[in-house]
């Protein structure tokens, strides 16, 4: 018997059905449209798993990729991308949907495995895995196993707090992922007569900064070497903390690659308290791209499920 595995997000839904050695054989995709009604949503997400179920074959198990913290519990607690959801019971109606038991974890956990079993962390100890995109979260495979902490809320690097020159504290979210990035860029249009390509854009996000950056837009230069310093410092806490043999980085704004990669290179060879934290091979791509929680769900559903 077969795997499904479910990875529900707060703008897309993947699908995808397993073989028992996990070969993924069948995919689907939709949009989640999160905005709408909560039971219109399940009723899609369910819609869509179906679409990969072979006809007349249940599955073995059920992982599931969901957002928000104590995914384990198979609730949807609260996440910023599922607005009014609380207390949500999602693995117990993709139970009951498909007569078989499910699994659940949180996206960037998934992410982590999947990317220690089969991708840029294949075997490494420690692994971490950060996805940096409209936000940052991270996931840690230490000694093979997945460490989530005592409540299941471990690794949340996009938390760790930084004091700016006027006062505030901001988390690195706030300074290195995507939104950020368009934010920043959008703060020095307005501040400064810098001249840049996207001052002709209707819209300013960090995918058209990452975009201008790689065509050379000076502006866009900056503010995605600034990024990179940010989360350069974000990793060098990261490092002190775990000392990990990889740092596995994925997400939308891991595919501006050097661009932002170098400079936080830099700061991690700045500021790390001796050179044997750095190897040079530390910080690595994710491998796995869009199906990354599509196979770690059903690792973690593989994995939860008796022989």
């Amino acid at each position: 018997m077969s795997i499904l595995a479910i990875d529900f997000g707060g703008t897309r839904t993947r699908a995808a059905w397993f073989s028992s050695d996990l070969r993924l054989l069948a995919r689907a995709e939709t949009a989640t449209l999160a905005h709408e009604a909560q039971e219109a949503v399940i009723t899609r997400v369910l819609a869509t798993a179906r679409q990969v179920v072979p006809a007349g074959q249940t599955p073995r198990a059920v992982g599931i990729c969901a957002p928000g913290p104590q995914a384990y519990t198979g609730l949807i607690l609260h996440a910023p991308t599922l607005p009014g959801w609380h207390k949500v019971p999602l693995a117990q109606r993709v139970s009951a949907a498909f007569n078989a038991p499910a699994y659940m974890e949180n996206d960037a956990n998934l992410a982590a495995l999947a990317e220690y079993h089969q991708g840029a962390a294949r075997g490494a100890n420690p692994a971490v895995y950060l996805t940096v995109s409209t936000g940052i979260g991270g996931g840690a495979i230490i000694n093979g196993e997945l460490f989530t902490g005592w409540r299941g809320l471990a690794i949340e690097p996009g938390h760790l707090k930084f004091p700016l020159p006027d006062g505030q504290i901001v988390s690195l979210e706030a300074l290195a992922s995507g939104t950020a990035i368009g934010r920043a860029a959008r703060d020095r249009l307005a501040g400064t007569g810098v001249p840049s390509a996207l001052r002709s854009l209707p819209a300013v996000d960090g995918k058209a900064v990452g975009e201008a950056a790689q065509r050379g837009d000076a502006l866009a230069l900056e503010v995605i070497h600034e990024a990179g310093r940010w989360l350069g410092l974000g990793l060098v806490s990261v490092i002190h903390l775990f000392n990990p043999q990889v740092i596995v980085i994925g997400g939308s704004v891991a595919l501006l690659g050097d661009l932002i990669f170098n400079p936080a290179r830099q700061v991690i060879a700045d500021y790390v308290t001796d050179p044997a934290f750095n190897d040079p091979s530390l910080l690595r791509v994710a491998q796995l791209g869009d199906d990354v929680c599509l196979i770690g769900a059903a690792l973690y559903a593989e994995g939860k499920t008796p022989s």
